[in-house]
């Protein structure tokens, strides 16, 4: 595929990857704030954050058959902008209803905008004679932390939760709309005469979507796992204090965006397969040391190795889902997309209901195992000449 501005797509990309990591990042450091205002209990949240992510998993299968339906170019737009409007909810919410139908509007519009910019980081990526998704995930991460130190400032200001997600609902408007003309559609390739190569009329088969789906599950529910343990773990298990063991989720998540921006170049040499295998087998090296490990630097150097190997893994997925069929790119990503979401709600539930029963260290084997089983899988992710069997429905 050609286009005149794959540079200013590219760009765009860049943006509504920023933007969606940065307005997931000024919700969640308002989570307490909300909880106060609308004077709800910690399990009453926790249900309600069920209705997010239930609702974002809604969003994207929603938006999938959209995607291919209309083009990148009208969702992903739409999709900045509902995601701009449904963030005012929650600062406006007075009580568990309205919040909870804040949080479903939330979760939808994130579950839209998600699989819309996949889906255009695809069609972006066919431009390019190089891998350069994983970029574009990294750009979601700098936007969380760009969202943890913007939020800080307002919390330390006292500016109320209204009036900050209300402003940040309304830049996602602004820059939605204004990056919208570098958006571009899916170009089909034009059939050369005389060439040898059939179009593309198989389609993939279940159990190749459904691999593809599995891994992501796995690699997103390690994710989660380091989200919501990592520090936990250090205070728990470590015995350090607060503020130390908040080094431990900082050394994956540091380690998570420089393999991000490093990916793309190794993807470009060694090619997806590699980078799954290898990233998956470091990840359960690293998660393994923190396991065993009753020394700090080392635990922290284990949750840096944990955040490389994952760091390439979850954007080679969703590159390899959206290319499986280019008439149905949308569709199959949100499939895809929307198993990894639900590992990475799935992964910290899972392992809290085991720290019940067994040593937490002892439950951090399940996404040790997750890992391997992804290395041992990774093949999937090669490339298929020939037409499956067992089309997709």
């Amino acid at each position: 595929m050609t286009h005149p501005l794959p540079r200013a797509a590219r760009v765009a990309t860049w943006t509504y990857f920023t933007l969606n990591g940065f307005a997931v990042g000024m919700w969640v450091v308002h989570i307490p704030n909300v909880e106060r205002a609308t004077g709800i209990t910690h399990s009453a949240l926790g249900g309600l954050l069920l209705v997010l992510g239930a609702a974002a998993f809604l969003g994207m299968q929603v938006a999938g058959p959209l995607a291919d339906r209309f083009g990148q170019r009208r969702l992903l737009p739409a999709a900045g902008v509902l995601l701009g409007l449904a963030l005012v909810g929650p600062g406006l919410a007075d009580s568990w209803w309205t919040l909870g139908i804040a949080l479903f509007c939330l979760g939808f519009g994130n579950g839209t905008i998600d699989v819309a910019m996949n889906s255009h980081a695809v069609v972006v990526e066919r431009a390019y004679p190089r891998p350069i998704m994983a970029a574009f995930h990294a750009m979601w991460s700098i936007g969380g932390a760009l969202a943890a130190l913007v939020g800080a400032g307002t919390l330390a200001a006292g500016v109320p939760t209204a009036v900050t997600l209300g402003s940040v609902g309304a830049v996602c408007v602004v820059v939605s709309l204004a990056a919208a003309r570098f958006v571009i559609d899916a170009t089909p390739e034009p059939e050369q005469p005389g060439s040898t190569e059939a179009a593309p009329s198989a389609r993939p088969s279940r159990k190749l979507v459904w691999l593809l789906g599995a891994i992501a599950f796995a690699m997103m529910l390690a994710e989660g796992v380091a989200n919501d343990w990592a520090a936990l773990h250090s205070e728990d298990v470590l015995g350090t204090s607060t503020s130390t063991a908040a080094f431990a989720y900082g050394s994956f998540a540091v380690a998570m965006t420089a393999g991000r921006f490093a990916t793309d170049r190794v993807a470009a040499r060694v090619g997806p397969v590699a980078i799954v295998r290898y990233g998956s087998a470091l990840a359960a090296v690293g998660l393994t040391l923190v396991v065993f490990t009753p020394w700090l630097p080392l635990a922290l150097a284990g949750w840096a190795l944990f955040g490389l190997g994952l760091s390439g893994s979850v954007p080679q997925l969703f590159s390899a889902a959206g290319n499986l069929d280019p008439r149905a790119s949308g569709a199959l990503m949100a499939r895809v997309v929307g198993l990894g979401y639900v590992g990475l709600l799935a992964g910290p539930a899972l392992i809290g209901g085991l720290a019940h029963w067994i040593p937490l260290n002892a439950a951090f084997a399940v996404p040790v195992v997750l890992c391997v089983v992804a290395a041992v899988f990774a093949d999937v992710l090669a490339p298929r000449s020939a037409p499956a069997e067992e089309p997709v429905g």
